[in-house]
Parts: C-alpha cells; sequence; structure tokens
C-alpha cells in the first residue's frame, strides 16, 4: 500500500494518507487564491484513500456553505480542502509534492493570465541574490523536516 506523510510548516500538525492518490489538482478560482495567497491551490484528493492526522489536526475556516478549509492555528499552513465529495490536501503540505503532479485544473475561469508563462520566466538559484540579501549566508531553518518525527516540537537553537 502506497504511504504519503506530510505537515505544516512547524511540525504542530502532521498527516499520513494510505492508499493511491490519483486525483491531484490545481484550483484557480477566487476563494483557492485567497486560502493560499496564491495565483492558485494546487490539492491532492483523498477519495478511496485513508487520511489519519498523526500529529495535532488542523483548525478550520468555513469558505462557504459547502466548504471549511483547514490549516494549522501556529503556523498558518493551509493544508485542508473539505467539501462534501472529500477531502483534498494542500499538495506542498506533503513531505515529497513531487510524487503528486497535478492531473487536471478547475476554476478556470479566474485562472490569473500570466501563470501559463510562469516557465518562461529567468530562473535563478537562492544564493545568486547574495548580494542584494547577503543575511542569506546566515539563515537558520527552522522549519519542520520533511519527515516524521518522534516529538515536536524538536529542540531548537534560542534566537
Amino acid at each position: 500500500m502506497t504511504i504519503h506523510t506530510g505537515g505544516c510548516q512547524c511540525g504542530a500538525v502532521r498527516f499520513r494518507v494510505s492508499g493511491e492518490l490519483k486525483d491531484s489538482s490545481i484550483c484557480h478560482c477566487r476563494m483557492c487564491q485567497k486560502a493560499f495567497g496564491a495565483y492558485y491551490a494546487p490539492l491532492v484528493s483523498t477519495r478511496g484513500a485513508e487520511l489519519v492526522w498523526t500529529r495535532g489536526a488542523p483548525k478550520h475556516f468555513r469558505s462557504s456553505n459547502f466548504v471549511s478549509r483547514g490549516f494549522c492555528e501556529n503556523c498558518g499552513t493551509p493544508l485542508t480542502y473539505e467539501a462534501p465529495d472529500g477531502i483534498a490536501i494542500a499538495a506542498g503540505a506533503f513531505d515529497d509534492p513531487s510524487r503528486l503532479p497535478p492531473v487536471v485544473q478547475y476554476g478556470v475561469e479566474r485562472k490569473i493570465g500570466f501563470v501559463d508563462r510562469l516557465h518562461t520566466l529567468p530562473e535563478h538559484v537562492t544564493m545568486d541574490d547574495i548580494d542584494s540579501a547577503p543575511f542569506l549566508t546566515d539563515i537558520v531553518n527552522y522549519q519542520h523536516p520533511d519527515r516524521d518525527t518522534d516529538r515536536w516540537p524538536e529542540d531548537k537553537v534560542d534566537g
């Protein structure tokens, strides 16, 4: 059986999905844009699989009469889209989102025109900007690792 794990940025909420995930999508509707603070929302349906919250649980915001959206109350990471037809998990919340490429787009009537051209923009690795952002060399990552941990929070450096 296929297992996928994931969670929020700070690690307060973790999940495991057992079973095949085949409905990965991108939604361009305005509610999804606002919920993710982004041009679109990448979501993975858990229909036909078993979703278990292994640490904590999302808080919810009811964004419409049919939809509730789950998020981490500590760090704000968007986690779920919950509707009468099932629960979808934010693709970026999975530990390895590259395993879940989108296969369909929804809400295209609200798609922002330049989204289809993002792949044509110039590309840079993070450290290419070191001259204008020298703090990059001293960044200490406090984000939860992309794997399950025995406890949360793990010991952190004060700072």
